[in-house]
């Protein structure tokens, strides 16, 4: 047997062995996916070397802004109390029941300076880790509040637990001003994103968009085609946006929740669901 041809046939042996193997733990259910017990080592230790590489390659080209003014320190404080204590913890601050219980456990963000550039925690703030609970922001805070939040944890390290407390006991946040949705079409491409931040692929399944596919609303599949909205509106871009917003206004018995959309995102997601012919 020539050189090459063993090659070959050693690659394609070693492949399908590590194929085997991994078809081995995947069906049988030997590994423990338990949030009550941890990752093997192995395990994490690939999973975060992936993350930080994958960060690092997609924040690379961002351009950081000033970070060191005290109205955005003030602001990204509030903003770290809101939506980041319950999780990540602070200086003299242990983490909500939630944070604690989770894996892999979301770590102080005390020392994250030491692991990310600052360009890095905003890229991680808008666009989050899949399968680590660490949420995308970028629906729900805009542009200087992801760079708010970035600039705090960028100063958290030199913060006591007095300090801390000082600088977020009575900040607070003033809500941003949404951009009117009628003064611009709905983007399809966000609509899609929009769709799966607001967990519409929980209840609905939906073309383009990764879920389990779940039986509790209607699949949307078809949905541009359909004469009524929920047997109710006439299928407009207008009526469809009032339907994602407000819907036991429209039909009170609904088990259709309101998510809370802003009349953008929802314009949005109004645009990408009229693609789904």
């Amino acid at each position: 047997m020539k050189k090459s041809a063993l090659v070959l046939t050693t690659v394609a042996a070693l492949l399908g062995t590590a194929l085997a193997g991994a078809g081995v733990v995947v069906y049988s259910g030997i590994y423990d996916i338990s949030a009550t017990s941890q990752h093997l080592q192995p395990v994490y230790s690939l999973l975060e070397t992936t993350m930080h590489q994958s960060v690092r390659w997609r924040a690379r080209n961002i351009t950081t802004p000033p970070l060191d003014d005290a109205q955005r320190l003030a602001r990204g404080g509030a903003l770290f109390r809101d939506h980041c204590v319950q999780c990540h913890g602070a200086p003299g601050v242990a983490q909500a029941d939630i944070g604690k219980s989770m894996q892999p456990v979301p770590g102080p963000l005390v020392d994250a300076l030491q692991r990310w550039r600052p360009r890095e925690i905003y890229w991680i703030t808008r666009h989050g880790i899949k399968m680590s609970g660490m949420p995308a922001w970028q629906f729900r805070l805009d542009e200087e509040a992801l760079w708010d939040v970035a600039a705090f944890v960028q100063a958290l390290p030199t913060l006591s637990p007095q300090a801390y407390a000082q600088a977020t006991q009575s900040a607070v946040v003033t809500p941003r001003v949404v951009e009117a949705a009628s003064r611009r079409t709905g983007d399809v491409d966000r609509g899609r994103l929009a769709l799966g931040q607001y967990a519409c692929q929980a209840c609905h399944t939906i073309p383009g968009i990764t879920s389990s596919s779940p039986n509790v609303g209607p699949p949307l599949q078809g949905l541009a085609s359909r004469n009524l909205i929920a047997g109710k509106l006439a299928n407009t871009p207008d009526n469809l946006v009032h339907w994602i917003r407000q819907p036991k206004t429209v039909k009170p018995l609904t088990a259709m929740p309101d998510m809370g959309v802003s009349e953008g995102d929802a314009r949005d997601m109004a645009a990408y669901l009229a693609t789904l012919q």
